[in-house]
């Protein structure tokens, strides 16, 4: 399972998802182009505003890159980010999801 963190895209939704797709495409297709089945979208925390185009990224990328699994995160906290990986390693079913991560809010969900 590979992850593929984006860095910073700015503030301004429309921007943002414009530099994010310009970052994230060529990347996916090169891990994809390489074996990868897997890959998790690493996100920076951001407001409310980038959810639909971080979401509509990572389902569009799933639908055209299946049977390849593509989810994505957005958190800064490490600990959850790699309970996450650990998480949609197993879940074989799981594609095509944007989840924001509280670090803090849930406890041991797989042990």
């Amino acid at each position: 399972m590979a992850l593929l963190r984006v860095g910073a895209l700015g503030d301004d939704p429309l921007a943002a998802a414009a530099a994010g797709y310009a970052a994230i495409l060529p990347q996916v297709h090169e891990l994809l182009s390489e074996g990868e089945s897997v890959l998790t979208l690493v996100f920076e925390p951001a407001p409310h505003s980038h959810r639909d185009w971080r979401k509509a990224v990572v389902a569009s990328l799933a639908r055209e890159k299946a049977p390849a699994r593509i989810n994505a995160v957005a958190s800064d906290d490490e600990t959850a980010i790699e309970a996450a990986q650990h998480y949609l390693e197993s879940a074989k079913a799981i594609t095509g999801h944007y989840l924001p991560l509280d670090g803090e809010g849930a406890g041991l969900v797989i042990g």
